[in-house]
């Protein structure tokens, strides 16, 4: 790993061991407080509420979590590919870590068989809720990995002609010859076919003097 990449790398794998690290000591915290010290004070129905206060500390820790994974995930792409690819992973990483976290932590709390179904249940609607999203992602990961364009290139895509402006996870810039700068989703580009087009030469910018 590069000097210049490796920093990030090391302050992400060092913040994800910190979240796991926070999250055990904090749930084990609260199991104490709800299942032992409010009850020995006299509030007796303390342990009904618990689960509600690990749920809390679930969503708030598995976003941290998976944030910082994808962050260590981004900076080891950033060995062999650029920002614009290692960004479209940890964008994928990210949606789909946080779509596996909320069934997770349903099916957790349902428990048993139910708790399965639940999971299962759950993680299908955010499977098919995300469907679009994921395959922009995909497809702009595919295009900053396989690079057809780059910035700069006058092309054709999916009906629409200009100079690329550059690309992101979910969308292409491009720079039309009337000003008007057009979105294109990654996935209509990949399904359809790319026309590059020759660069036009440099403008002759020297005038000459006028005769008198």
């Amino acid at each position: 790993m590069s000097s210049e990449n490796l920093p990030g790398y090391r302050s992400s794998a060092a913040k994800l061991v910190a979240y796991i690290v926070l999250y055990v000591v904090a749930a084990a915290i609260i199991g104490y407080l709800f299942n032992t010290y409010l009850v020995e004070i006299g509030f007796e129905k303390a342990p009904e509420y618990s689960g509600y206060a690990h749920v809390l500390l679930a969503l708030l820790f598995g976003f941290l979590i998976v944030v910082a994974f994808a962050n260590v995930v981004y900076w080891a792409m950033r060995v062999r590919h650029d920002h614009s690819a290692a960004q479209a992973v940890r964008n994928i990483f990210i949606v789909v870590g946080i779509g596996a976290m909320v069934a997770a932590i349903a099916g957790a709390q349902a428990g048993g068989a139910a708790g399965v179904a639940l999971g299962g249940f759950i993680g299908m609607v955010i499977g098919f809720a995300s469907q679009q999203v994921l395959g922009q992602a995909m497809a702009g990961l595919f295009l900053n990995v396989v690079r057809p364009f780059k910035a700069g290139d006058p092309v054709n895509v999916a009906a629409e002609e200009g100079v690329v402006v550059g690309t992101t996870t979910l969308f292409t810039a491009i720079d039309k010859p009337d000003g008007v700068k057009t979105l294109i989703p990654n996935s209509m580009i990949i399904a359809q076919k790319i026309h590059l087009k020759p660069h036009e030469p440099p403008k002759d910018e020297t005038s000459s003097e006028p005769e008198n």
